[in-house]
């Protein structure tokens, strides 16, 4: 690369994964919503500390909101704010898209649950996965065709 030339990026740059939401739903969609947060939390997300595992998307009042994520404040934090870690953060979706949203997790039984956060242009942005449930013998036979999947290039691989 010459001097002076920056590396060219699409700007995207994962914060926290939530690896559980493939094991527990069936994710169908998923959407890319904006954030409000305070500026504590945007220095907890420079750092990487957020944990999605628990959280989940409700739609109060004709708007979203993330419920039960984890942002842990920064020992450095100041001192005239106090902290609250799990607080609700209001998501910032298009008028279209959350009509839509309210109508399958109202009439078709689907559940909003968070699968990622990362960058983009400086800006902090939540995944959200249109999700059903998923039973336990939808679990086993996951890991079943994994367990396959796994053995079968093992096999390749040796040939």
């Amino acid at each position: 690369m010459m001097k002076g030339q920056k590396k060219k990026t699409d700007g995207r740059a994962t914060i926290a994964l939530n690896k559980k939401a493939g094991h527990d739903y069936h994710v169908e969609q998923r959407y890319e919503a904006g954030l409000v947060l305070e500026g504590w939390e945007v220095k907890s997300l420079r750092a990487g500390r957020v944990q999605l595992k628990e959280g989940y998307v409700k739609i109060l009042h004709a708007e979203a909101y993330l419920i039960g994520a984890h942002i842990s404040a920064l020992a450095s934090a100041s001192t005239h704010v106090h902290p609250d870690p799990t607080r609700n953060r209001k998501l910032l979706l298009q008028r279209a898209e959350l009509n839509r949203l309210i109508g399958l997790t109202e009439r078709a039984g689907y559940t909003l649950i968070p699968t990622a956060m990362y960058w983009k242009r400086g800006r902090a942005k939540l995944e959200i996965g249109l999700a059903k449930g998923k039973k336990l013998h939808d679990k086993r036979a996951t890991e079943r065709d994994r367990d396959w999947q796994r053995e079968k290039e093992r096999l390749f691989k040796q040939k």
